[in-house]
């Protein structure tokens, strides 16, 4: 079995065992029980090194004679080496049961570990000395102990086929199906290994036979895999699952198949598994021992029926694999015998020519080709298998493809020839294969590129001459403008440069985008030579592409210094003066940006101005702090660049960059510029400092560094926050300490009324706020700040919800008494729904605050009715709220307000379990009933209605005199009107214009007009005579004497609908937005409207 698994290379599917198990080492020599065993291991450390100490060297000559004396001399018997191990773990190795038990008795830890955690009990049983582990055990040894890869001795004795040794472990084990850090067991290693006899002990004693590791494999997978074949009839007979998949699905079958186990194979098949049971990847068994170049698999598989033109989740079939496989050349030639389709295709139209073109199996090529394969077929990118073949470089491959007529002028991807991708890949050899065809070398691509413009983007000096000696165009442009030297220029190979120019290339030739071949040699690296070569040859330095750079640009922006020195000494300093086609930034500004020190170094020795400025205002110096480029900073520094400059947009300078990006070092060099005179407070176009910008990017370390140079902690920006209203909203603790240790103060106001409290406590920086509640405490401050509409962070808090903080504040005395808006923080909890916030709320200031009214009476009950938050409208009810309370302003109770709002949760809530009396009108003596039609919330209204059996209430009138069925009859509510109707309600009621509920209906007064005069006309048969007919009647007279009185028409013969509960524009009372970003330039907006 292992000589026919050695007999192919095979690529492991499964995987390998790790390497560090120590049950993959080499077993230890077997201990015997004759004389002669100590001269043995006398022999095989016969060499040991003077310089091990004496003990050691007694024990590995085998002498216990020598240990007993040596101990007697008081040898320290648990000394270790440098890999931790101790005398004991080398008698344990060697097995010798007689000097561990002297080991022992004199003292030595029997439970040491190494520094791979094995004990002398692993070592004793890798060593399978059956005595040795008896000493062991007889002392107490640890069965259970692990090494690194959690193995016990179990483990290594299922490994090293040490079953004498697994029979005196099994029995003090209290489970034998213990996993290592693989997630193998025992009976994993057993099965791997293939100890038939340790797998019947293993089972025997209880092992799991189905236990999977980590990848959900079992035990009869790694015996499949190694060919184990004993081993896997055993687990077979004992109840393995055959069928079993790992994660991946590969089958006990999958796993033979692919290491070309063929016994196992047939076993497997015997059994009846499913030949064709397909992996994660769509995989059957016959792919993986195609893909291996097990043909005597393949064969086996074949016999049983698997299908030879199956294709996985990739279309790939097996006679892909077998195409591209090393070894796959007696696979291939089985499937075909079987019917394997030869140019079936992959989903991304690859044939097994493919496949075989793009590995370069040239035996397996040339039998697809004379079994029938389609020589020009192409794959979705539209290659052929010449176009592979080509771009691999696989001369032989090519030859036997045009000696059998495929074309070399047909187009592949891009539109590319296979001359093309030979040429772009550099293979010489195959570009002249190609070229004896007779192939025009100047035809382009679908982007104008011939195969000399491929070529030279490959560097191929051989190719590119090749294709020069028989005359391709040299000066022919791509649909870029391009010509072949652009290409040349841009990649490494200089001669590819020389060659071209050598052969009348155009030097100064410019692209689509205006650059030259000097563009891109300036921007590569190792570019001198190129760009040497170029200007000797007259390329103008000073051409500039449509952007406006030139190649010094290119060659500052790519930090070519070399090049760049190259440059500077052909044209001069002109090039960096020039005000025609002014580039976006200098050349300066580039190299600063991208930190280029060298180049910078070479440009600042030409520039006399070195606060250069881009379009907007940005100084090199400033570009190079907000990257942290800290040598160019000092180089520029160095030459006399200015740190107060400010740019035009946003008035920043130097040392903002530095703060706002992070950038300590940097500031640290412009803070001891002791050319020019610093100031650290300088502000922008918003009145921020450095300060304010590092504070609100959480760049504590600038922070520091700013505050030591003096830095103000009091200055205030355009719209009055400082630093500290910056920390308090981006929660950075450390910088508000930072802050607060140099005095900044905490009730400071920015102009809304907002101290950092106030922001603290909105942004729910719970951190940020105990640290400047301990400031205030220390200060004797007030932290019953209130903000310009009185709001206090408490109220803050409570809004968004932020327990923490809450909590945190109701810890202050001071807190616990409400202050500020009437609109208490109870109100603002349940407006947004943070029924943790009110709890605490209530248990924190008493059951009191429950029925706390703001400025127009409305008490919390209100806000959550109007939200429709049931869970706070429980709440609230369960800790006494008023449920029939009404409001100061419209006389509304919360259940009004819900029906107002459409809130059916919240209706359901208050007149079921509340029951919230139904009959309250507000001063428009609109009942809840009225609101809910009037809005046209229809399961609010019916909600409202199963609650109602009073009919007096169902014909009650608001001041307009309507029901609530000339409501619903107007809003078109037909399931409430007709629920009405069923509860008595008058189809006879008129309202103030004279109409019935029917006339309501009207959209208008027009129309209601002209129904009342319809009605009229039809009083002596119609029994809707009676509704309306005295107001019909009279309406019908002055409309017919066409008198209608000033009073009349004022009145409005049209549904009135109720005033509304708020101005559609304003939110129930919601306290403004907080501070969302303290730079940006925002408008002050103080209204009702305005939210978090």
């Amino acid at each position: 079995m292992r000589s026919e698994r050695a007999s192919r290379v095979c690529i492991v599917v499964l995987e390998e065992v790790e390497e560090d198990e120590s049950s993959s080492s080499s077993p230890p020599p077997q201990p015997k029980s004759s004389p002669d065993r100590r001269s043995h291991h006398a022999s095989r450390r016969a060499a040991a090194q003077e310089d091990k100490p004496s003990l050691l060297r007694a024990i590995f000559n085998v002498d216990p004679d020598e240990v007993r004396s040596l101990i007697f001399k008081k040898e320290d018997v648990n000394i270790q080496d440098n890999e931790k191990r101790t005398p004991l773990h080398a008698a344990a190795y060697l097995g010798d049961a007689e000097i561990i038990e002297l080991l022992i008795l004199s003292g030595a830890r029997v439970n040491a570990k190494d520094n791979k955690w094995l004990t002398p009990l692993h070592r004793a049983v890798a060593s399978c000395s059956e005595d040795a582990v008896a000493v062991l055990l007889k002392h107490s040894a640890d069965v259970n102990a692990r090494d690194k890869n959690w193995q016990t001795p179990l483990h290594v004795a299922a490994s090293n086929k040490a079953v004498r040794c697994a029979e005196a472990l099994v029995p003090l084990l209290s489970n034998v199906n213990v996993s290592d850090r693989a997630g193998r067991t025992a009976l994993h290693h057993a099965a791997f290994s293939g100890h038939v006899e340790m797998v019947k002990l293993l089972l025997s004693r209880g092992a799991n036979i189905n236990a999977f590791d980590k990848k959900d494999r079992r035990a009869i997978h790694w015996a499949a895999y190694m060919g184990h074949l004993e081993v896997v009839k055993l687990l077979v007979a004992s109840g393995a699952e055959v069928d079993c998949k790992d994660k991946k699905a590969y089958t006990p079958l999958h796993a033979a198949a692919s290491s070309g186990m063929s016994s196992t194979v047939h076993y497997l098949l015997n059994l009846g598994v499913h030949v064709n049971e397909v992996n994660a990847y769509g995989n059957t068994p016959l792919h993986l021992a195609c893909y291996n170049g097990q043909d005597v698999v393949v064969s086996e598989l074949i016999e049983a029926g698997a299908n030879v033109n199956q294709v996985n989740e990739r279309g790939f079939s097996a006679l892909h694999f077998a195409s591209s496989s090393r070894q796959g050349a007696l696979c291939q030639e089985l499937l075909l015998a079987h019917g394997a389709h030869i140019n079936m295709r992959s989903k991304d139209g690859k044939t097994p020519l493919h496949m075989a073109a793009t590995h370069g199996r040239f035996s397996c090529s040339q039998a697809l080709i004379q079994n029938g394969a389609e020589i020009d077929c192409e794959d979705k990118s539209r290659n052929t298998a010449l176009h592979i073949a080509a771009r691999y470089g696989h001369e032989l491959i090519i030859t036997a493809l045009i000696k059998h007529g495929a074309s070399t002028a047909k187009r592949g991807i891009h539109g590319m020839f296979p001359l093309h991708l030979a040429a772009l890949s550099g293979f010489s050899d195959c570009c002249r294969k190609l070229l004896s065809s007779g192939f025009d070398i100047d035809t382009p691509d679908d982007f104008g590129r011939t195969c000399l413009h491929a070529a030279a983007a490959g560097g191929n000096l051989e190719c590119l001459n090749l294709l020069l000696n028989i005359g391709a165009d040299f000066n022919r442009k791509d649909n870029f403008g391009r010509t072949p030297l652009h290409y040349a220029s841009a990649n490494c190979n200089y001669q590819c440069v020389f060659a071209l120019v050598g052969s009348g290339a155009s030097i100064n030739e410019l692209d689509q985008r205006g650059c030259s071949p000097l563009h891109y040699a300036a921007a590569r690296p190792r570019c001198q030579m190129k760009a040497f070569y170029l200007l000797r040859n007259d390329a103008d330095p000073a051409v500039r592409d449509k952007q406006g750079y030139s190649a010094v640009h290119y060659a500052s922006a790519y930090g070519r210094t070399l090049c760049l020195e190259l440059l500077m000494e052909t044209s001069g300093t002109d090039i960096l003066s020039d005000s025609e086609n002014q580039a976006p930034v200098s050349p300066l500004h580039l190299a600063a940006y991208h930190g280029h020190c060298g180049a910078l170094e070479v440009l600042l020795s030409s520039l006399l101005d070195v606060d250069v400025r881009s379009p907007e205002g940005r100084t090199p110096l400033s570009l190079a702090c907000s990257r942290g480029h800290q040598e160019c900073v000092s180089l520029l520094l160095h030459h006399g660049a200015s740190p107060m400059t400010h740019d035009y947009t946003h008035k920043k300078t130097a040392i903002h960059a530095a703060a706002m990006n992070g950038h300590p070092e940097c500031l640290r060099l412009l803070m001891s510029n002791n050319d020019q005179r610093i100031n650290v407070d300088v502000q922008d176009i918003n009145g921020q400092t450095p300060l304010m910008l590092a504070v609100l990017n959480g760049h504590t370390e600038c922070v520091y560094s700013l505050l030591s140079q003096g830095a103000s902690v009091e200055n205030q920006d355009r719209w009055g926050r400082t630093a500290l209203h910056r920390g308090s909203v981006t929660g950075q603790e450390e910088c508000v300490e930072a802050l607060l240790q140099r005095g900044a103060s905490v009730c400071v106001r920015d102009i809304r009324g907002r101290s950092p409290l106030h922001l603290a406590s909105a942004c729910g920086r719970v951190g940020a706020l105990g640290a400047l509640l301990q400031a205030t405490s220390a200060s004797h401050a007030d932290i019953h700040l209130t903000d310009n509409q009185g709001y206090t962070p408490l109220h803050w808090a409570c809004y968004n919800g932020y327990d923490a903080c809450v909590e945190v504040l109701l810890d202050q005395e001071a807190c616990r008494k409400i202050k500020g808006n009437s609109f208490s923080p109870l109100h603002c909890a349940v407006m947004n729904d943070n029924e943790g916030v009110a709890e605490m709320l209530i248990d924190s200031l008493g059951t009191t605050i429950v029925n706390t009214t703001d400025s127009k009476g409305r008490t919390p009950l209100h806000a959550a009715a109007f939200s429709d938050h049931v869970e706070c409208v429980s709440l609230l009810l369960s800790h006494g709220a008023q449920v029939n309370v009404v409001d100061t302003n419209t006389r509304r109770t919360p259940l009004m307000m819900a029906a107002l709002n459409g809130q059916t949760n919240a209706v359901e809530v208050l007149v079921s379990s509340a029951k919230a009396d139904l009959a309250p009108q507000d001063t428009n003596r609109n009942t809840a009933l009225h609101l809910a039609c009037s809005k046209g919330h229809e399961t609010s209204a019916l909600l409202i209605l199963e609650k109602i059996s009073d009919r007096n209430l169902i014909n009650c009138t608001n001041a307009a005199l309507q029901t609530p069925l000339h409501v619903a009859a107007r809003k078109g509510l037909t399931v409430v009107v007709q629920e009405l109707l069923g509860k008595g309600a008058s189809v006879l009621a008129v309202d103030e214009n004279g109409y019935t509920p029917a006339l309501a209906c009207a959209p208008n007064r027009d129309v209601a007009d002209c129904l009342a005069l319809i009605l009229n006309s039809m009083m002596p048969t119609s029994p809707m005579v009676t509704i309306a007919a005295i107001p019909a009647l009279s309406l019908t007279q002055t409309v017919i004497n066409h008198h209608p009185t000033s009073n009349h028409i004022s009145k409005g013969v049209a549904f009135d609908t109720p005033p509304p509960l708020r101005p559609d524009h304003a939110s129930y009372c919601r306290p403004e937005r907080p501070l969302s970003s303290v730079s940006a330039d925002d408008e002050l907006n103080d209204s009702d409207s305005e939210t978090y």
